[in-house]
């Protein structure tokens, strides 16, 4: 059966060319205090907090990692709602300022797995694939 309803328009965050900047010479450095000051002077960038998330999710600091990915997920869905944004549609993975929030997204799934809130896990996850089955399939 074909679906006649057209999709939703894909929702495109805007860049943000300064916060961009400081976040790639905080990745320079490598280290969570260069994010943290990031996520500081700009935490409405998902962006900042993704670093954040995956870096204590890798130390095994799991609760801290649902934390900063909890944040950067609500900031980008405040972020994708001041856009446009639904609630539904495509988020696409190609377009880089939505890198950061799909991140948040990844790892809160993660996250949410690793303290037992399995229907967190399993929501977030099918939220990162009806985004963008590319963004699933890069950050699996």
């Amino acid at each position: 059966m074909q679906n006649l309803l057209p999709e939703p328009p894909s929702t495109r965050l805007p860049a943000d060319a300064e916060a961009d900047q400081a976040l790639a010479a905080a990745a320079a450095t490598g280290t969570d205090e260069a994010f943290k000051a990031v996520a500081a002077r700009y935490p409405a960038y998902s962006a900042a907090w993704a670093p954040l998330a995956t870096n204590a999710l890798a130390a095994g600091e799991t609760v801290t990692a649902y934390a900063y990915a909890r944040t950067g997920y609500h900031r980008g869905l405040d972020a994708l709602r001041r856009n446009g944004w639904k609630g539904h549609g495509p988020v696409p993975w190609a377009h880089q300022p939505n890198q950061g929030f799909l991140r948040c997204l990844h790892v809160l799934s993660l996250a949410a797995a690793s303290i037992g809130e399995a229907d967190e896990a399993a929501r977030c996850a099918q939220f990162l694939r009806d985004s963008d089955p590319a963004a699933a399939d890069a950050l699996s």
